[in-house]
């Protein structure tokens, strides 16, 4: 379990370790902005370095060097899911005035620090030239926006809440459909249990957090976990203890934590274990061929339903794009952010990567299977906002929580973390 709380604070200098690691530039190191066979590099900072996300990355890269033959792709991404370690890094290179050309950011609460720290630059310009208001849907517009100044280019939408598992482990154990409460998750869970396989795996630290984000939906509700995030909501009450009752109850049928959110699906792949809880990014793990996935069957080998208790309420998330201030390659960065703003881009990126388009006129085609039912219920449910993925808390909120969350993972103490939610959200919340 002290891995668990070690990784809780990262220290400054192993994050700028991570500045060499390569990413997914396969392990190349020139230097950022530099020009290279008379091409002009441009930097872009993400974390996508997994199956699925990478090959997302990858499509766009194409069409980004096919249609601009003067810039040539720097990846600058750094491994680790959620983007934790990649956030830190990057943190220190915009207080050392060193930023990326561009950089991946989560709409929403997340982008408005850098916001207010006048980190990035207003992209009303594009959004005025590529007419993007007009594709792309108005809440996200909102949520990327400060005063009627918009500050990002979103590329997708992700489920947060998505229940993975796999169908034989469920029939083994006598289980005949997913889950559709948290109290039958959990006699689910004994179940499994009993016949000797895992009965939820989990990844690194942060897939706890997202974890908590899901139980809380599924135990309070939709309006109720929405207003947690309010000023003076209350995060001290009974409703809450339930909660966290339910989420350490769940917790302690989790098998040993893997090194992060995708060795902890394949467990669920592979029949080592029944149910995973994970964003929709999984998806294209599962499903994408051997050399960028693991090549699996939908509904045989893995399938899904919504979180327990969440049926009609659609967690999101969006990756979105940046122009920071400062950037060595500003003209190369929005020629980037052209292409991840665009029909093709998107449609390019998302079927790979297990998301949604953000924009509404995307080729609906490309979107079958799981995707198909995402676009489905992205129309018609109730919407919550992502803790772990930065719609509703900031970071500075998000790395409290991430800490109360480390602390219960060793001591299992539900009054302590309840204490340390409720202080974090006094602290945070405006």
């Amino acid at each position: 379990m002290r891995r668990w709380l070690a990784a809780v604070s990262i220290t400054m200098a192993g994050v700028l370790g991570l500045a060499g690691c390569g990413g997914g530039s396969g392990g190349q190191t020139p230097e950022p902005g530099s020009s290279s066979g008379g091409k002009q590099q441009v930097e872009v900072f993400s974390w996508w370095t997994g199956p699925g996300e990478a090959d997302g990355l990858a499509a766009m890269k194409k069409i980004f060097e096919d249609k601009n033959p003067n810039y040539t792709f720097f990846d600058a991404a750094v491994a680790g899911g959620s983007g934790d370690k990649a956030k830190a890094l990057l943190q220190s290179k915009l207080q050392a005035g060193t930023p990326p050309d561009t950089f991946q950011g989560h709409a929403g609460a997340e982008l408005q620090g850098y916001i207010k720290a006048g980190n990035l630059e207003d992209l009303t310009f594009l959004y005025d030239e590529l007419k993007l208001k007009d594709v792309f849907p108005a809440q996200l517009v909102e949520q990327i926006s400060v005063e009627g100044k918009i500050y990002s280019v979103p590329v997708n939408i992700h489920r947060s809440n998505v229940l993975w598992f796999n169908p034989k482990v469920l029939k083994d154990a006598g289980i005949a459909a997913a889950p559709k409460t948290i109290e039958e998750f959990i006699a689910d869970l004994e179940k499994v249990k009993a016949k000797g396989k895992i009965p939820i795996s989990v990844g690194s630290e942060w897939t706890a957090t997202h974890l908590l984000e899901n139980v809380l939906l599924g135990s309070l509700g939709t309006d109720a976990y929405n207003a947690l995030f309010k000023p003076g909501a209350d995060w001290s009450g009974p409703q809450m203890t339930k909660a966290l009752e339910n989420y350490a109850k769940i917790m302690s049928y989790a098998g040993d934590p893997q090194d992060d959110w995708q060795p902890a699906a394949k467990q669920v792949a592979d029949g080592e274990a029944a149910f995973n809880i994970m964003g929709d990014w999984a998806y294209g793990y599962f499903h994408n061929p051997p050399e960028g996935g693991l090549g699996k069957t939908s509904k045989t080998d893995f399938d899904w339903a919504p979180a327990p208790g969440t049926e009609g309420t659609y967690m999101w998330l969006s990756d979105s794009f940046t122009l920071p201030k400062g950037a060595k390659n500003r003209d190369g960065a929005v020629a980037w952010l052209k292409v991840a703003a665009s029909k093709e881009g998107q449609d390019a990126f998302n079927p790979k990567k297990g998301s949604i388009p953000a924009r509404k006129d995307a080729d609906q085609s490309l979107y079958t299977d799981y995707l198909a039912d995402a676009l489905k219920d992205w129309s018609g449910d109730k919407l919550a906002g992502s803790i772990q993925h930065g719609v509703s808390v900031s970071q500075p909120w998000l790395a409290s929580i991430n800490e109360a969350v480390g602390l219960f993972i060793g001591s299992k103490d539900v009054k302590g973390l309840q204490q340390g939610l409720a202080d974090a959200a006094k602290a945070n919340a405006q």
